[in-house]
């Protein structure tokens, strides 16, 4: 859809979204690739996988309990003021964990500080692309999720070509302080809807004067009654629970699979490059798998990457060879890769088109707790049995469970409160 010759707005909304998650989200899954060098008794640091573990936790843990307060606050006030606070904790963040030498460092600068930047980057873009869409909103979250996986695949070859020559400091140093210099400039570029600028939603035809967004007190009134209602609903809570258990899955093998590889007898970089592969595919993954969803609907993208998240860890608890580990990293890859990238989809499929902020928030505080408590419990577990196989048996128990919420899931050809309009005050509620 072209505006005046020119390409519409939402469009450059979507690649100003994908650079963010470029930028954000490669931190969060590739440093998981530092795990050997930051658990190595002969090396700088020396952590057990449990300490190292609850790092990742807690920058999830963050992730979630912040979650539906960042999406209320959007929501209610514009992200853009809080895109900018994002930016500079992304960029404290990554500085000082360039620089730290102790455990409870680690906690506050990677855990803390990069936890809640990454909550503004993850909530934030998201909710604020598909205000810009009526059609079309697959094609544009592909793009945005596939660019996650790109920073992820690029994060992991900085960390496997440059770390002996860099050190733990520039492979910080580099991508916070060129990362954040362009999420500044990226910011100013970010608009809170179409309507802030004079457009309309792409494949809106309305015929309605367009009509700035409010930021007033019937703007909180309608996300307030709106997330109220939805919360009525079981499916509301299904789909926390699918993004809990399905991020309790796959957040174990994300944080210790390279670690798993290499105790079980895998070279450094052939058990690096599982995890790579399993990015990789994933990039390819996330840009087609909200396209699908749009047309087939979100419960049958979820069984089956659900499915993939748990028959191909059979793999690697029976087989130790290379070739399994690699054939598990593709068709986990291609599992895991379906789970978050569906969610804008599956809100306008059962909710419509309502305060997007709030909703997308209270399905991350699954997420987040499920990303959070998976390593450290994962971890811990090694630890305590001393072997790989703890850690594996309750990444493929977790994501049985997201499989079985997935399939419990109603028709997305149903709206679930198609009347919660009919619950605002009178005066608020739209005419006819």
């Amino acid at each position: 859809m072209l505006l005046r010759g020119r390409i519409h707005y939402a469009w450059f909304i979507v690649g100003i979204a994908a650079m963010m998650g470029f930028i954000t989200s490669s931190v969060r899954f590739a440093a998981a690739a530092l795990v050997p060098h930051l658990s190595d008794p002969t090396a700088e640091f020396g952590w057990s996988y449990g300490a190292i573990s609850l790092a990742f936790s807690l920058q999830w843990i963050i992730f979630g309990l912040a979650s539906p307060y960042v999406g209320w606050l959007g929501d209610r006030y514009g992200v853009r003021w809080f895109l900018l606070i994002g930016a500079v904790l992304f960029i404290a963040g990554m500085l000082l964990t360039g620089i730290m030498s102790s455990l409870w460092q680690f906690y506050l600068y990677f855990g803390v500080i990069l936890g809640v930047a990454s909550t503004i980057y993850t909530v934030l873009p998201v909710s604020g692309v598909t205000l810009w869409f009526r059609r079309h909103l697959g094609a544009a979250m592909g793009v945005v999720w596939s660019f996650q996986g790109i920073g992820v695949v690029a994060f992991l070859f900085l960390i496997g070509a440059a770390f002996s020559q860099l050190g733990i400091q520039w492979i910080f140093w580099l991508p916070g302080l060129a990362g954040g210099a362009l999420l500044l400039v990226l910011v100013k570029f970010f608009h809170n809807g179409p309507a802030d600028i004079g457009l309309r939603p792409f494949g809106d035809v309305g015929v309605e004067p367009i009509q700035r967004p409010r930021r007033d007190e019937i703007s909180k009134a309608r996300a307030r009654v709106f997330i109220q209602q939805a919360r009525r609903t079981v499916t509301f809570w299904n789909l926390i629970g699918i993004h809990y258990w399905g991020c309790m899955g796959h957040q174990i093998i994300n944080v210790l699979v390279v670690a798993i590889a290499v105790d079980r007898g895998l070279s450094l970089g052939a058990a690096t490059g599982v995890l790579a592969a399993q990015q990789t595919v994933g990039v390819v993954a996330r840009a087609a798998v909200p396209v699908v969803a749009e047309r087939l609907g979100c419960r049958i993208v979820w069984v089956v990457g659900m499915a993939l998240q748990v028959f191909p860890l059979l793999l690697i608890i029976f087989f130790n060879d290379v070739w399994a580990y690699y054939l598990f990293g593709i068709l986990f890859g291609i599992g895991q890769s379906t789970e978050v990238p569906t969610f804008p989809i599956a809100n306008r499929q059962y909710y419509g088109n309502v305060p997007q902020g709030s909703l997308y928030g209270w399905q991350s505080l699954g997420s987040g707790l499920g990303m959070g408590l998976a390593p450290v419990a994962g971890g811990l577990l090694w630890d305590v049995t001393g072997t790989y196989l703890a850690p594996l048996l309750l990444s493929l128990g977790f994501s049985t469970m997201a499989l079985i919420q997935s399939w419990l899931l109603p028709s997305p050809r149903v709206r679930q409160i198609p009347d919660w309009e009919s619950h605002l005050p009178a005066n608020l509620r739209p005419a006819g």
